[in-house]
C-alpha cells in the first residue's frame, strides 16, 4: 500500500508543468578574478567567449558567459575549462556562477579563479 501511494505521488509530480526558467542572454565575454595564494597576488582579467587566457601557470578557456535577459549586471554564469599547462588534460570543466563560486569551485592548491560578471560590448 505504501509503495502504491509513493508511485501515485511520483506520477503526480509529472502531471504539473515545471516553473518557467529565466531567460538568459549571451555576453561577449567575462571578467574573471584570480588569486595566487603562494605569491599573495590577485587581479582581474577579461576574456572573450571561445578564447583563452593565461593566469599564472594555468590556461583558462571561456566557452561562453550568460546573464539574465535584460539585466547585464545580474548574476553571471560562465562555462570554464582550466588546464594546468598547454596541451594537458583539464583540471576543471564546468559552469561557474558569479553569486555562488563555492557551488562548483576550481580545486587547485595555488590558484583560485571565479567569475565576476559578463561583458556585453
Amino acid at each position: 500500500m505504501m509503495w502504491r501511494a509513493a508511485a501515485v505521488m511520483g506520477l503526480a509530480c509529472f502531471a504539473f508543468p515545471l516553473g518557467a526558467q529565466e531567460q538568459a542572454e549571451i555576453g561577449t565575454g567575462a571578467v574573471l578574478r584570480w588569486l595566487d595564494r603562494t605569491a599573495g597576488e590577485t587581479g582581474d582579467v577579461e576574456v572573450s567567449n571561445a578564447s583563452a587566457v593565461a593566469i599564472g601557470k594555468l590556461r583558462v578557456e571561456l566557452g561562453e558567459c550568460r546573464y539574465p535577459a535584460g539585466n547585464p549586471s545580474g548574476d553571471a554564469f560562465a562555462f570554464l575549462t582550466v588546464h594546468p599547462e598547454e596541451g594537458a588534460r583539464p583540471i576543471y570543466s564546468g559552469w561557474m556562477i558569479a553569486s555562488s563560486p563555492a557551488l562548483n569551485p576550481l580545486e587547485h592548491p595555488r590558484y583560485d579563479i571565479w567569475v565576476l560578471r559578463c561583458t556585453t560590448g
